[in-house]
């Protein structure tokens, strides 16, 4: 148990970038991969910030894609750290992307990094424990250490499960699949 604890607020990071044609997929929106480098970058910074070391990204437990992004929109991502264990943080962030000439903002992404730090030798090393200062800190802790329980639970399903077995694979039949297994 750590005996030195930081606020969540000295985690927080935002950052804001117009987007422009370069950053486009084949349909004319924001390619999803651009989001996602731009999103590892932040949850590293918010970590990093956080907890006084180099991080590096171990998961990458959710990125929701709720609304595309358009060509010439702001994007603001803001990122903090949600949850603590003894070397990882589970960074929260929230995408939002503003029409510059309307003002219509709207939240196109919610994600989630866990991020390790490690010191100089890269070891993981251990983080500072987190300080809840409001109901909604503690909200997001609680969320994340339900989804870590959902994450072993399925992790431990799968260790027991018996893909093998003839009833697994008829189960597969109520699916949009052909078994060709030789």
């Amino acid at each position: 148990m750590s005996t030195d604890f930081k606020p969540v607020s000295s985690s927080k990071v935002s950052i804001s970038e117009l987007m422009l044609p370069s950053h486009t997929n084949f349909s004319g929106k924001i390619h999803g991969g651009y989001i996602l480098q731009l999103l590892d970058q932040i949850a590293f910074a918010s970590a990093s910030k956080f907890s006084g070391n180099y991080c590096v990204t171990a998961s990458v437990d959710t990125v929701n894609f709720l609304k595309p992004i358009e060509v010439g929109e702001l994007v603001t991502m803001k990122a903090s750290v949600n949850y603590v264990g003894r070397s990882s943080m589970i960074v929260g962030i929230r995408v939002e992307a503003e029409n510059i000439q309307t003002g219509v903002i709207k939240h196109c992404n919610s994600s989630y990094f866990t991020m390790v730090a490690k010191d100089k030798e890269g070891k993981s090393v251990q983080v500072p424990g987190l300080i809840l200062s409001n109901l909604e800190e503690v909200r997001r802790f609680r969320k994340a250490i339900k989804h870590i329980e959902v994450r072993k639970e399925v992790e431990e399903h799968e260790k027991l499960a018996n893909i093998n077995s003839i009833e697994d694979l008829a189960s597969l039949e109520k699916y949009n699949v052909l078994l060709e297994i030789s």
